[in-house]
């Protein structure tokens, strides 16, 4: 049996609440790249870590999202160019039970 490696994109905009993951990339649209440095100047870097805290009301937006210590109110087209992927929650990186 093999397996697929292909992983599916997942997005800021479409995660569960309070679900910690690892910022694995930006993308910006065509006809808003100063996103990308907006993005960035809050936080959202390669490896670090994020969560989605609250969804507005009616319809979603904004999202409240917490990037490394601070927290942010970002429209869902802007979380939506922040990839992100699965990984150990902080707590347990770096600790040794020796």
């Amino acid at each position: 049996m093999r397996s697929n490696s292909t992983r599916i994109p997942i997005t800021l905009d479409t995660l569960d609440l309070h679900r910690p993951m690892r910022v694995v990339s930006l993308s910006t649209p065509a006809g808003a790249p100063e996103w990308l440095a907006r993005l960035e100047e809050i936080g959202f870097w390669p490896g670090e870590w994020v969560s989605v805290l609250a969804r507005g009301l009616p319809g979603n937006d904004p999202l409240v999202v917490r990037v490394g210590d601070s927290t942010f109110a970002l429209r869902r087209e802007e979380a939506a160019c922040v990839t992100v992927e699965t990984a150990n929650p902080p707590a347990e990186e770096g600790r040794s039970h020796a």
